[in-house]
Protein backbone atom coordinates (compact mmCIF):
# COMPACT_ATOMS: atom_id res chain seq x y z
CA UNK A 1 0.00 0.00 0.00
CA UNK A 2 2.91 2.36 -0.64
CA UNK A 3 3.94 3.03 2.96
CA UNK A 4 7.53 3.24 4.21
CA UNK A 5 9.09 -0.20 3.78
CA UNK A 6 11.53 0.09 6.69
CA UNK A 7 11.19 -1.93 9.90
CA UNK A 8 8.02 -3.79 8.92
CA UNK A 9 7.00 -6.09 11.80
CA UNK A 10 3.80 -7.43 10.25
CA UNK A 11 2.72 -7.54 6.63
CA UNK A 12 -0.63 -8.93 5.50
CA UNK A 13 -1.01 -9.59 1.77
CA UNK A 14 -4.39 -10.26 0.13
CA UNK A 15 -5.73 -12.05 3.21
CA UNK A 16 -9.02 -13.90 2.83
CA UNK A 17 -10.86 -15.74 5.58
CA UNK A 18 -14.07 -17.40 4.42
CA UNK A 19 -16.41 -19.56 6.52
CA UNK A 20 -19.06 -21.97 5.28
CA UNK A 21 -22.46 -21.92 6.95
CA UNK A 22 -25.52 -24.15 6.61
CA UNK A 23 -26.02 -27.57 5.01
CA UNK A 24 -26.69 -28.95 1.54
CA UNK A 25 -28.22 -26.53 -0.95
CA UNK A 26 -28.65 -23.89 1.74
CA UNK A 27 -24.90 -23.73 2.39
CA UNK A 28 -23.50 -20.21 2.08
CA UNK A 29 -20.00 -18.75 2.22
CA UNK A 30 -19.41 -15.92 4.67
CA UNK A 31 -16.55 -13.66 3.54
CA UNK A 32 -15.43 -12.50 6.98
CA UNK A 33 -12.15 -11.11 5.64
CA UNK A 34 -12.11 -10.44 1.92
CA UNK A 35 -8.75 -9.67 0.32
CA UNK A 36 -7.14 -7.13 2.66
CA UNK A 37 -3.53 -5.95 2.78
CA UNK A 38 -1.67 -3.76 5.27
CA UNK A 39 1.69 -3.27 6.98
CA UNK A 40 2.60 -2.40 10.55
CA UNK A 41 5.98 -0.85 11.29
CA UNK A 42 8.07 -1.36 14.41
CA UNK A 43 6.88 0.72 17.38
CA UNK A 44 3.65 1.69 15.64
CA UNK A 45 0.07 1.34 16.85
CA UNK A 46 -2.06 0.34 13.88
CA UNK A 47 -5.76 0.90 14.54
CA UNK A 48 -8.23 -1.39 12.78
CA UNK A 49 -11.70 0.07 13.19
CA UNK A 50 -15.22 -0.79 12.04
CA UNK A 51 -18.64 -1.86 13.24
CA UNK A 52 -19.41 -5.25 14.77
CA UNK A 53 -19.22 -8.07 12.23
CA UNK A 54 -16.92 -6.27 9.78
CA UNK A 55 -14.10 -8.82 10.20
CA UNK A 56 -11.73 -7.01 12.61
CA UNK A 57 -11.48 -9.76 15.21
CA UNK A 58 -11.30 -12.48 12.54
CA UNK A 59 -8.32 -10.64 11.05
CA UNK A 60 -6.53 -10.61 14.41
CA UNK A 61 -7.28 -14.26 15.11
CA UNK A 62 -6.10 -15.29 11.65
CA UNK A 63 -2.82 -13.43 12.14
CA UNK A 64 -2.19 -15.23 15.42
CA UNK A 65 -3.03 -18.56 13.72
CA UNK A 66 -6.23 -19.33 15.61
CA UNK A 67 -7.78 -19.65 12.14
CA UNK A 68 -6.17 -21.05 9.02
CA UNK A 69 -6.51 -18.42 6.26
CA UNK A 70 -8.50 -19.29 3.14
CA UNK A 71 -5.82 -17.57 1.07
CA UNK A 72 -3.27 -14.79 1.29
CA UNK A 73 0.02 -14.40 3.12
CA UNK A 74 1.07 -13.13 6.53
CA UNK A 75 4.68 -12.12 7.18
CA UNK A 76 6.07 -11.56 10.68
CA UNK A 77 9.51 -9.92 10.82
CA UNK A 78 9.96 -10.86 7.17
CA UNK A 79 9.09 -14.55 7.62
CA UNK A 80 5.99 -16.19 6.13
CA UNK A 81 3.91 -17.50 9.06
CA UNK A 82 0.57 -18.27 7.38
CA UNK A 83 1.75 -21.58 5.91
CA UNK A 84 3.03 -24.77 7.46
CA UNK A 85 5.56 -24.14 10.22
CA UNK A 86 8.07 -26.33 12.02
CA UNK A 87 7.82 -26.77 15.78
CA UNK A 88 10.59 -24.20 16.32
CA UNK A 89 8.92 -21.70 13.99
CA UNK A 90 5.56 -22.12 15.77
CA UNK A 91 7.23 -21.42 19.12
CA UNK A 92 8.86 -18.34 17.64
CA UNK A 93 5.47 -17.06 16.45
CA UNK A 94 3.67 -17.79 19.75
CA UNK A 95 6.47 -16.04 21.64
CA UNK A 96 6.66 -13.09 19.25
CA UNK A 97 2.91 -12.42 18.79
CA UNK A 98 0.52 -12.23 21.74
CA UNK A 99 -3.15 -11.29 21.98
CA UNK A 100 -5.14 -9.31 24.53
CA UNK A 101 -8.75 -10.50 24.33
CA UNK A 102 -11.91 -8.44 24.56
CA UNK A 103 -13.56 -10.26 27.47
CA UNK A 104 -11.31 -10.28 30.57
CA UNK A 105 -13.59 -12.82 32.27
CA UNK A 106 -13.95 -15.44 29.52
CA UNK A 107 -10.26 -15.26 28.54
CA UNK A 108 -8.95 -16.29 31.98
CA UNK A 109 -9.15 -19.88 33.24
CA UNK A 110 -11.16 -19.71 36.50
CA UNK A 111 -9.34 -22.77 37.90
CA UNK A 112 -5.87 -21.30 37.53
CA UNK A 113 -4.11 -18.83 39.81
CA UNK A 114 -2.67 -15.59 38.50
CA UNK A 115 0.80 -17.13 38.65
CA UNK A 116 -0.32 -20.08 36.51
CA UNK A 117 -2.20 -17.88 34.02
CA UNK A 118 0.54 -15.30 33.53
CA UNK A 119 3.44 -17.74 33.74
CA UNK A 120 1.99 -20.32 31.35
CA UNK A 121 3.66 -18.68 28.34
CA UNK A 122 7.07 -18.85 30.01
CA UNK A 123 6.65 -22.56 30.67
CA UNK A 124 5.35 -23.37 27.17
CA UNK A 125 8.17 -21.42 25.50
CA UNK A 126 10.74 -22.79 28.00
CA UNK A 127 11.88 -19.33 29.07
CA UNK A 128 12.47 -20.16 32.76
CA UNK A 129 14.68 -22.80 34.38
CA UNK A 130 12.88 -23.19 37.72
CA UNK A 131 9.87 -22.15 39.79
CA UNK A 132 11.80 -19.41 41.59
CA UNK A 133 12.63 -17.67 38.32
CA UNK A 134 9.03 -18.13 37.14
CA UNK A 135 7.67 -16.51 40.31
CA UNK A 136 10.04 -13.56 40.05
CA UNK A 137 9.19 -12.87 36.41
CA UNK A 138 5.45 -13.07 37.11
CA UNK A 139 5.82 -10.66 40.06
CA UNK A 140 7.84 -8.24 37.92
CA UNK A 141 5.29 -8.19 35.11
CA UNK A 142 2.36 -7.82 37.55
CA UNK A 143 3.99 -4.72 39.03
CA UNK A 144 4.47 -3.38 35.52
CA UNK A 145 0.69 -3.54 34.86
CA UNK A 146 -0.31 -2.04 38.21
CA UNK A 147 -0.88 -5.19 40.30
CA UNK A 148 1.08 -6.40 43.33
CA UNK A 149 2.92 -9.48 44.54
CA UNK A 150 -0.03 -10.27 46.84
CA UNK A 151 -2.17 -11.04 43.76
CA UNK A 152 -0.02 -13.90 42.54
CA UNK A 153 -1.87 -16.77 44.23
CA UNK A 154 -5.42 -15.45 43.77
CA UNK A 155 -7.99 -16.63 41.25
CA UNK A 156 -9.71 -14.56 38.50
CA UNK A 157 -13.06 -14.32 40.33
CA UNK A 158 -11.37 -12.37 43.11
CA UNK A 159 -10.63 -9.43 40.82
CA UNK A 160 -12.58 -6.60 39.20
CA UNK A 161 -12.97 -6.36 35.42
CA UNK A 162 -10.16 -3.83 35.12
CA UNK A 163 -7.82 -5.95 37.22
CA UNK A 164 -8.65 -9.03 35.14
CA UNK A 165 -7.74 -7.17 31.98
CA UNK A 166 -4.44 -6.15 33.60
CA UNK A 167 -3.82 -9.86 34.21
CA UNK A 168 -4.59 -10.53 30.54
CA UNK A 169 -2.14 -7.80 29.52
CA UNK A 170 0.52 -9.23 31.85
CA UNK A 171 0.02 -12.66 30.29
CA UNK A 172 0.50 -11.17 26.82
CA UNK A 173 3.63 -9.22 27.77
CA UNK A 174 5.53 -11.79 29.82
CA UNK A 175 7.09 -13.61 26.85
CA UNK A 176 8.47 -10.27 25.61
CA UNK A 177 6.60 -10.25 22.28
CA UNK A 178 7.37 -7.83 19.47
CA UNK A 179 3.71 -7.62 18.36
CA UNK A 180 0.59 -7.30 20.50
CA UNK A 181 -2.87 -7.82 18.99
CA UNK A 182 -5.27 -5.93 21.25
CA UNK A 183 -8.81 -7.05 20.38
CA UNK A 184 -11.11 -4.34 21.79
CA UNK A 185 -9.26 -4.51 25.14
CA UNK A 186 -11.38 -1.82 26.83
CA UNK A 187 -14.88 -2.32 25.37
CA UNK A 188 -16.00 -4.67 28.17
CA UNK A 189 -14.74 -2.36 30.94
CA UNK A 190 -16.40 0.43 32.91
CA UNK A 191 -15.94 3.85 31.35
CA UNK A 192 -13.96 5.03 34.38
CA UNK A 193 -11.41 2.24 33.90
CA UNK A 194 -10.94 2.55 30.14
CA UNK A 195 -8.66 5.60 30.25
CA UNK A 196 -6.45 3.90 32.88
CA UNK A 197 -5.96 0.82 30.69
CA UNK A 198 -5.31 2.90 27.55
CA UNK A 199 -2.78 5.11 29.33
CA UNK A 200 -1.05 2.03 30.72
CA UNK A 201 -0.86 0.42 27.26
CA UNK A 202 0.57 3.65 25.86
CA UNK A 203 3.18 3.75 28.62
CA UNK A 204 4.12 0.09 28.10
CA UNK A 205 4.30 0.59 24.35
CA UNK A 206 6.90 3.32 24.78
CA UNK A 207 8.92 1.68 27.57
CA UNK A 208 8.96 -1.81 26.01
CA UNK A 209 9.09 -0.76 22.35
CA UNK A 210 5.90 -2.63 21.50
CA UNK A 211 4.17 -2.78 18.13
CA UNK A 212 0.38 -2.96 18.49
CA UNK A 213 -2.50 -3.97 16.23
CA UNK A 214 -5.34 -2.18 18.02
CA UNK A 215 -8.78 -3.51 17.07
CA UNK A 216 -11.75 -1.35 18.07
CA UNK A 217 -15.11 0.07 17.05
CA UNK A 218 -14.79 3.33 19.01
CA UNK A 219 -13.31 5.91 16.62
CA UNK A 220 -12.50 8.47 19.30
CA UNK A 221 -10.36 5.89 21.13
CA UNK A 222 -8.64 4.84 17.90
CA UNK A 223 -7.87 8.46 17.03
CA UNK A 224 -6.28 9.02 20.43
CA UNK A 225 -4.33 5.75 20.59
CA UNK A 226 -3.23 4.98 17.02
CA UNK A 227 -0.40 6.13 14.76
CA UNK A 228 -2.16 4.84 11.64
CA UNK A 229 -5.80 3.83 11.08
CA UNK A 230 -7.53 1.44 8.69
CA UNK A 231 -11.33 1.50 8.40
CA UNK A 232 -12.93 -1.88 7.72
CA UNK A 233 -16.38 -2.62 6.29
CA UNK A 234 -17.87 -5.97 5.33
CA UNK A 235 -14.52 -7.77 5.25
CA UNK A 236 -12.64 -5.08 3.32
CA UNK A 237 -10.44 -2.13 4.25
CA UNK A 238 -12.16 0.86 2.63
CA UNK A 239 -9.87 3.66 3.79
CA UNK A 240 -6.61 4.12 5.69
CA UNK A 241 -4.40 6.99 6.76
CA UNK A 242 -2.89 8.95 9.61
CA UNK A 243 -5.51 9.68 12.32
CA UNK A 244 -5.43 13.48 11.97
CA UNK A 245 -5.68 13.29 8.19
CA UNK A 246 -8.34 10.58 8.16
CA UNK A 247 -10.60 12.28 10.71
CA UNK A 248 -10.26 15.79 9.27
CA UNK A 249 -10.53 14.69 5.64
CA UNK A 250 -12.53 11.43 5.30
CA UNK A 251 -13.02 10.33 1.69
CA UNK A 252 -15.01 7.08 1.63
CA UNK A 253 -18.76 7.41 2.38
CA UNK A 254 -18.56 4.72 5.07
CA UNK A 255 -15.76 6.55 6.89
CA UNK A 256 -17.81 9.75 6.74
CA UNK A 257 -20.80 7.91 8.23
CA UNK A 258 -18.69 6.49 11.08
CA UNK A 259 -17.16 9.84 11.94
CA UNK A 260 -20.55 11.56 11.84
CA UNK A 261 -21.75 9.18 14.57
CA UNK A 262 -18.99 10.04 17.08
CA UNK A 263 -20.82 11.52 20.10
CA UNK A 264 -19.97 15.11 21.07
CA UNK A 265 -20.38 16.13 24.76
CA UNK A 266 -22.60 19.08 23.86
CA UNK A 267 -26.40 18.59 24.13
CA UNK A 268 -27.20 21.53 21.85
CA UNK A 269 -24.84 20.28 19.16
CA UNK A 270 -26.16 16.73 19.44
CA UNK A 271 -29.74 17.93 19.15
CA UNK A 272 -29.13 19.69 15.86
CA UNK A 273 -26.52 17.47 14.23
CA UNK A 274 -27.12 15.50 11.05
CA UNK A 275 -25.93 11.93 10.92
CA UNK A 276 -24.70 10.45 7.66
CA UNK A 277 -26.22 7.09 6.71
CA UNK A 278 -24.07 4.81 4.60
CA UNK A 279 -25.75 2.90 1.79
CA UNK A 280 -23.45 0.27 0.20
CA UNK A 281 -25.73 0.20 -2.87
CA UNK A 282 -24.29 3.55 -4.02
CA UNK A 283 -21.28 1.61 -5.37
CA UNK A 284 -21.64 -0.02 -8.78
CA UNK A 285 -18.75 -2.43 -9.19
CA UNK A 286 -20.38 -4.53 -11.93
CA UNK A 287 -18.20 -2.93 -14.66
CA UNK A 288 -15.26 -1.40 -12.79
CA UNK A 289 -13.25 -3.35 -10.24
CA UNK A 290 -12.42 -1.37 -7.08
CA UNK A 291 -8.98 -1.38 -5.46
CA UNK A 292 -6.95 0.65 -2.99
CA UNK A 293 -5.64 3.96 -4.35
CA UNK A 294 -3.34 6.51 -2.71
CA UNK A 295 -5.51 9.60 -3.05
CA UNK A 296 -3.30 11.79 -0.84
CA UNK A 297 0.18 11.13 0.64
CA UNK A 298 -0.16 8.11 2.98
CA UNK A 299 -3.97 8.26 2.62
CA UNK A 300 -5.62 5.37 0.77
CA UNK A 301 -9.21 4.76 -0.32
CA UNK A 302 -10.98 1.72 -1.80
CA UNK A 303 -12.63 2.82 -5.03
CA UNK A 304 -13.19 2.19 -8.72
CA UNK A 305 -11.59 4.53 -11.28
CA UNK A 306 -14.79 6.58 -11.72
CA UNK A 307 -15.27 6.84 -7.93
CA UNK A 308 -11.65 7.87 -7.49
CA UNK A 309 -12.17 10.69 -9.98
CA UNK A 310 -15.21 11.92 -8.01
CA UNK A 311 -13.34 11.68 -4.70
CA UNK A 312 -10.43 13.70 -6.11
CA UNK A 313 -12.81 16.34 -7.43
CA UNK A 314 -14.49 16.56 -4.00
CA UNK A 315 -11.17 17.39 -2.30
CA UNK A 316 -9.94 19.64 -5.09
CA UNK A 317 -7.14 17.50 -6.45
CA UNK A 318 -8.65 16.21 -9.69
CA UNK A 319 -6.16 15.22 -12.37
Amino acid sequence: MGRNEENIVLEVRNLKQYFKSGFGKSKIVVKAVDDISFKIRKGETFGLVGESGCGKTTTGRTIIRLYKPTSGEIYFNGKLISGKLSKEERLEVTKGIQMIFQDPIASLNPRMTVKEIVGEGLIINKLVKDDEELTQKVVDILKLVGLTEDHINRYPHEFSGGQRQRIGIARALISNPSLIIADEPISALDVSIRAQILNMLNRLKKSLGLTILFIAHDLSVVKYFSDYVAVMYNGKIVESGRPDELFSNPIHPYTKALISAIPIPDPLFEKGRNYITYDPLIHDYSKEKPEMHEILPDHFVYASESELKKYKESIGCAK
